[in-house]
């Protein structure tokens, strides 16, 4: 049986990514540089924590995670991560529009489902021979995945304050039972980690 993970940087108010997405502003206005601050400027207080965010078998992702386009694809973006993405395994990204996969440097594959989060969580199942998933991100993906119950492991990394828009994790998901599994509190992030029980 697949286990799914889930990691995802919010600030306070629950916000994965801040308003007015764009190229030059991937996760919102005040998201990139304040969101994820703990991982470029304390990467060592965080070494467990940012190690377990790239240890799965197989990954999922939705399209703005990949691109900031909409429509039909620009076939010449790659993604956000250069010739080398950090998974180095299969990643499926949901999108409306297909698109060939996308051989990467380092084992990493993106291939572009247009059958939404089934059929992306049983490609991953398929490629990972049952072992871990992650559920990348960005947020809307995410409370997709916990509406349809297929996240078992929930791991929130809390930033130290609020943006006041954008798209937040839990947005239009049912009431959740959650177990703590741990909390760890760092410089720049706090990291919580949930049992998402059915």
């Amino acid at each position: 049986m697949a286990y799914v993970t889930c990691d995802v940087g919010i600030s306070a108010d629950g916000y994965a990514a801040g308003p007015h997405q764009r190229l030059d502003h991937p996760l919102g206005e005040g998201g990139t540089e304040r969101l994820h601050r703990w991982m470029f400027e304390t990467p060592d207080e965080n070494r467990a924590e940012l190690d377990a965010i790239t240890a799965a078998d197989a990954f999922i992702m939705g399209r703005n995670m990949f691109s900031p386009g909409r429509g039909e694809w620009d076939l010449q973006w790659q993604g956000w991560w250069g010739d080398d993405p950090p998974y180095h395994q299969p990643v499926y990204v949901l999108t409306h529009y297909p698109r060939a996969d996308l051989v990467m440097a380092g084992g990493t594959t993106f291939s572009f489902v247009t059958g939404g989060i089934q059929e992306a969580f049983d490609r991953a199942r398929e490629s990972s021979g049952d072992g871990r998933i992650s559920v990348a991100g960005g947020a809307a993906t995410i409370n997709q995945f916990l509406t349809a119950g297929l996240i078992d492991e929930l791991r929130l990394h809390i930033a130290p304050l609020t943006l006041g828009a954008g798209e937040r994790v839990f947005d239009g998901v049912p009431a959740l039972r959650l177990e703590q599994m741990s909390s760890r509190s760092a410089s720049l992030v706090t990291h919580v980690t949930y049992r998402v029980l059915r």
